[in-house]
């Protein structure tokens, strides 16, 4: 689905462009034309559109300039590369032409949109970026400032929000052509915030250039994403860049791990910390536990609050979402009375109801989570084993074409805290799908669970239903609120949470007999 667009903008010439791209670029035609928006892709194209034609890994975007013509663009944004293979393919629009385009293109967009420093979008934003956690705190934060009674944004993984307009995301964070257009047009609707998740991606790949968030927040840094980093230094490296001046003005920063101290004590922009254990050195520290009740204190102040998710990472995560708050601006009272209002975070820790009719007590509990890093896998089946009587089963695969190196520990983590690991695919790609399941079994056979190989996911819920029995609960790993599964370029329907809803309703009929 195109990624929504302001109602009205201001015609852009191209001169403005190119101004915007830097001295280092030229223009090829009428440096008067203008054009109403950017784009990256045939597919979202409108008329009066600048295309911007990319070189990629497989393709260049000007291979498809022709295309892109047809569908109403007036003009390009590419190399010299891109401009000879246009003209090549019979398209003489002009072009805006610069050795890295995609170096420029945030500053272009957000030329074309108005959305720029220093002026901005004109809504205060806040950008969370972490290994873990994003999701959730994205959520817990924009139910927050919602509950303060402000119009509220939201960009991410799931779902991109509008006040009560949503579309799917394609990724965590979009390109930065998407990203000024939405900013645009929740300026244009009178959104008072933006919450964002920021990946890595986006810092290194230049999707969020020309925004300056208000607010940055860290959660944690754990193995993640290393088949595009070069190790976990140029990880850390792309995430503090986050917390530079040309990125934010303020931030958060949960200093749980010796990677979250390092950044607070090297960050470039003032920060506040934020930590579980009153043994680390914090401004706001978590005190007083009981359950998802928790007293947030420091920095003369003492807020009485409560995680409406469960785990001890999310009172961490409810943690930073209230010290954003704080850095923005907001009163103590305000924040105690506005965070902990229950957001629906879809695929994170999500409870699959049983099938209407049927008992809940002849059943196992199932719950559904992205949990996709060693870590992650391990926080959240620690949190499902508080208050479990009966048997934790995991099931887990690892996607394909990402972080090999994460597989194994992946399967250690979910060994060391389930009953029962259930190894699975999870979303192959382009990968052998049995050659994944050994490398995250290989890490499982070093705990102390018991272990199925189960290769078909449907299989693999169906089993763990069966096997975790009444009292015991499922743990649907990796998948989170994706509807789909993907082997060699092909997607089809896969949803954890449907298929577990399925799986119960044919075990809920049959305790029933």
């Amino acid at each position: 689905m195109p990624s929504p667009r302001p109602q009205t903008i201001d015609p852009v010439a191209l001169q403005a462009v190119s101004e915007a791209a830097g001295r280092s670029s030229d223009i090829v035609g009428d440096a008067d034309l203008t054009v109403t928006g950017v784009t990256l892709s045939t597919f979202s194209v409108r008329r009066g559109d600048l295309y911007a034609a990319l070189p990629g890994a497989n393709a260049h975007g000007a291979s498809y300039a022709a295309a892109a013509v047809r569908e109403g663009a007036r003009a390009l944004l590419t190399d010299g590369r891109g401009l000879e293979l246009a003209r090549e393919a019979g398209v003489d629009v002009p072009a805006v032409v610069v050795v890295d385009p995609r170096s420029v293109l945030g500053r272009v967009a957000a030329a074309v949109y108005g959305t720029g420093t220093p002026g901005g979008p004109g809504v205060r934003s806040f950008g969370i970026t972490g290994t873990n956690g994003k999701t959730t705190t994205a959520y817990l934060l924009a139910a927050a400032l919602e509950a303060l009674g402000r119009g509220t944004g939201l960009i991410g993984t799931v779902e991109t929000r509008i006040g009560q307009e949503r579309v799917p995301s394609a990724r965590t964070t979009p390109e930065s052509p998407d990203l000024h257009a939405l900013l645009a047009v929740m300026r244009e609707r009178g959104v008072d915030d933006c919450v964002m998740e920021v990946s890595s991606h986006a810092l290194v790949l230049h999707r969020v250039d020309e925004v300056v968030y208000d607010v940055a927040l860290f959660t944690n840094l754990s193995q993640d994403h290393l088949d595009f980093h070069d190790g976990m230094e140029d990880y850390f490296a792309a995430k503090a860049s986050l917390f530079t001046p040309e990125r934010s003005r303020a931030g958060v920063v949960c200093v749980d791990d010796a990677w979250g101290r390092r950044l607070a004590a090297q960050a470039g922009v003032p920060v506040r910390t934020v930590s579980s254990d009153p043994a680390v050195p914090a401004d706001l520290v978590i005190t007083s536990v009981d359950g998802p009740a928790f007293v947030l204190e420091g920095d003369g102040v003492s807020l009485a609050l409560r995680s409406p998710l469960p785990g001890g990472f999310n009172r961490t995560n409810t943690a930073v979402a209230a010290a954003a708050l704080l850095v923005a601006g907001h009163a103590p009272a305000e924040v105690a009375r506005a965070v902990g209002a229950e957001p629906r975070v879809p695929g994170r820790m999500e409870v699959v109801a049983a099938p209407e009719g049927a008992d809940a007590a002849l059943l196992p509990r199932v719950v559904v989570d992205f949990a996709h890093t060693p870590d992650a896998v391990a926080a959240a089946l620690a949190a499902l084993r508080e208050g479990t009587t009966g048997r934790l089963v995991a099931v887990l695969g690892a996607g394909g074409s990402r972080d090999p190196g994460k597989r194994p520990g992946m399967g250690r983590a979910a060994a060391d805290h389930a009953d029962l690991v259930v190894v699975t695919d999870d979303n192959p790609r382009s990968e052998d799908p049995a050659a994944i399941r050994e490398a995250v079994a290989s890490g499982a056979r070093q705990g102390g669970a018991e272990l199925d190989v189960v290769a078909d996911r449907r299989a693999a819920v169906e089993h763990a239903v069966r096997a975790a029995g009444p009292g015991g609960v499922v743990a649907l790993l990796g998948k989170g609120h994706e509807s789909g599964q993907e082997v060699e370029g092909v997607v089809t329907p896969f949803d954890d949470r449907v298929v577990a809803l399925e799986a119960l309703t044919a075990l809920a009929t049959e305790v029933a007999r």
